[in-house]
Order: C-alpha cells, then structure tokens, then sequence
C-alpha cells in the first residue's frame, strides 16, 4: 500500500472542502424556494452558520497544511458569489419594486 503524497492529500481536501461548500449552496437554493419572506431570519441563521462551519473547516485544511490560505479563500470567495446570486434571483431589485 502506497502512502498519499502531499500533492494528493492537497488536492483532496480542497475536493472535500468545494464538495461542503456545493452542499451548503444546494440547501441555501433549497431554502430560498421555500421561502414565504424574503428576508427570513431562519435563512440568515442557516447560511451563517453554515458558512461559519466551512471558515472552520478551511481554516483546519490551512493549519493541517493540506491547503495554502489562498485556496480557502478561493473556495468562500466562490460559495458568496454563487449565493449572493441565487439571492439576487428571490429578492427583486430595488429598481424593480
């Protein structure tokens, strides 16, 4: 049995952690088409702390070493676009109302 390099441990956990992160996007998606208000609290509650997992996550996969700052980063920066987006698509813009 051939131990996983450091390449492979890497590129793993950045996997594991961009898989989490399409996890929370898909519930949030979820939540914001079942929503009856727009501004829920139980939906900011939910992506806080979801999110706030994922900082943690990404912040053990930085301290391991299994990935660089840059990464982490790469992956939240990624999730909050994708999110603001699907928000965008629930709540009108305010030239519209």
């Amino acid at each position: 049995m051939t131990t996983p390099t450091q390449t492979d441990l890497t590129q793993r956990a950045e996997q594991l952690l961009r898989e989490d992160a399409n996890k929370i996007e898909q519930l949030i998606a979820v939540q914001l088409e079942n929503l009856t208000a727009p501004k829920c609290p139980l939906y900011e509650e939910v992506l806080d702390t979801q999110m706030f997992g994922l900082s943690r996550e990404i912040d053990f996969a930085v301290r391991a070493g299994l990935i660089n700052r840059a990464q982490g980063r790469e992956i939240i920066s990624e999730l909050e676009q994708k999110l603001a987006h699907l928000y965008s698509l629930v709540l009108p813009s305010p030239k519209q109302g």
